[in-house]
């Protein structure tokens, strides 16, 4: 009886198995995601203490989003070229001084400039650990290996991150305001740059200290070729103009970027509609701001649940594509459920209402594992991040567009199913499967064909050639 062939291991990602990436990914997208979630819950109230109007707060958060859209694809492409580890570390470096610009920053420019700079932070961080963690685990067990589990406990750990950081950015400047004289202790001693508000601020950067640390230590990958700057900027439109033509080559890869379009809208929707919605039902927009602080982190635990769900999911259904139909589907019950509450405020609807809000990051987390897998079986390991970035990129522009439409429609029900429409068109995209990707030559490790995977471009990949990753149907 003969052996199945064992995938030779790339001494560039320092050995790992398949668990030891597995749990380096998932600290990783913890430590990113941590600082962010606490800035959720104080960053309006910050502003405005600094002496910012809506408007100048608004302007604010436009330029993080406008920054995060405008880099997305040149980020993705950059790491394609240069590699996962150091664009991973800038970014943390971006956030560390963002934060503290944040944190310290008195004058509108000093916030407009750390918000700019965590816009292109989120830009980086978009595909390159995740990116990281499939092209280890193709490295070590070969492009058979299960992804759909850790992807899945990534996207836990990010939720739980959101969850956890916006509980400790809302209660810590509370905290320091129980203790007599503590609260005043900082904003004394510093002249007024540091108040409790921005004590998440502050924390968040020394996170991201540990993050960067991390990254540098734990996160290994084989040496690419030395390039100068002029090879990484004709690398990177190169690997721009590849991401652009993925979903026009693939038509799986298409779907997978009108349901990231899809998600944008649920969460436009959400995002925008649900505070005022809180605050009508307390009476006072400040309780509304403490509702719904703690239904934003009753929503990432759901997303990080869904997320756990999602291996579960999909054996459940058939297959990812499949889980994907399902999950969505979920996200338009609770859309629906949202929109069909709008006019009262009864206990009973309510009720209702809290469960929708539920169902559609239960959904969103369900839907996103197996989605990412799907994508990793159609595109190799030269252009695996920029793929990434250009679905990061459909979710965020569809969501600045939709929130701009519901914003202008009148409140009521209708932005609401017009959002839960949208994702319900992007769910009916998976009722019938995707046709395969053509074989690749060669036997796989289970003995039977491999399905070559769709290249995202003319970069030269620089992994070995045993990590390639193939199309594999989920």
């Amino acid at each position: 009886m003969t052996s199945r062939p064992v995938p030779a291991v790339s001494p560039g990602h320092g050995g790992l198995d398949g668990a030891t990436a597995r749990r380096r990914y998932v600290t990783v997208s913890f430590l990113f995601w941590l600082p962010i979630g606490m800035s959720i819950a104080t960053g309006v109230l910050l502003f405005t203490e600094r002496g910012m109007g809506l408007a100048a707060i608004a302007g604010f958060y436009a330029v993080h989003s406008l920054t995060a859209a405008a880099m997305e694809l040149p980020t993705g492409g950059l790491s394609d070229v240069i590699g996962r580890r150091p664009v991973l570390a800038i970014a943390g470096l971006l956030n560390l001084t963002a934060f503290t610009l944040i944190g310290l920053g008195a004058a509108g420019w000093a916030i407009a400039l750390g918000m700019g700079l965590m816009g292109l932070a989120r830009a980086l961080s978009s595909g390159p650990a995740e990116a990281w963690y499939v092209d280890t685990v193709h490295a070590h067990a070969g492009p058979d290996a299960d992804l759909r589990t850790g992807l899945a406990r990534g996207s836990s750990a990010t939720s739980a991150a959101l969850a956890l950081g916006t509980l400790l950015g809302g209660g810590l400047p509370w905290l320091l305001g129980l203790a007599p004289g503590l609260g005043e202790w900082p904003a004394e001693t510093t002249g007024g740059l540091v108040i409790p508000l921005s004590v998440p601020a502050l924390l968040g950067a020394l996170v991201e200290g540990v993050f960067v640390l991390y990254v540098l230590s734990a996160l290994p990958e084989p040496p690419r070729p030395r390039t100068t700057l002029r090879q990484v900027m004709g690398g990177v439109p190169a690997a721009i103009a590849a991401g652009l033509r993925l979903g026009a080559r693939d038509a799986l890869i298409r779907r997978i970027l009108l349901t990231a379009s899809a998600a944008g809208a649920a969460l436009a929707a959400v995002e925008l509609l649900t505070p005022g919605r809180a605050a009508a039902l307390m009476g006072t927009a400040e309780s509304g701001a403490l509702v719904f602080a703690g239904l934003a982190c009753a929503g990432f635990l759901c997303s990080a649940l869904g997320s756990q769900l999602a291996p579960l999911v999909a054996r459940f259904t058939g297959g990812s594509e499949r889980a994907v139909l399902a999950s969505l589907g979920l996200v338009t019950l609770g859309l629906t459920l949202l929109g069909l509450t709008t006019h009262t405020m009864s206990p009973l609807a309510t009720t209702v209402a809290v469960t929708g809000y539920g169902l559609v990051y239960l959904g969103l987390g369900a839907a996103g594992p197996n989605e990412n897998d799907l994508l990793h079986r159609r595109v190799d390991a030269s252009g695996r991040a920029t793929a990434l970035s250009v679905q990061s990129l459909s979710l965020q522009l569809v969501a600045a567009g939709a929130g701009l439409g519901a914003g202008a429609l009148p409140p009521g029900p209708l932005p609401w199913l017009l959002a839960a429409t949208a994702v319900l068109a992007g769910a009916l995209l998976w009722a019938r499967r995707a046709a395969p990707a053509p074989p690749h030559h060669g036997p796989s490790a289970t003995g039977g064909p491999v399905a070559a995977p769709v290249p995202a471009g003319p970069l030269h990949d620089t992994a070995p050639e045993e990590i390639h990753p193939h199309a594999r149907p989920t």
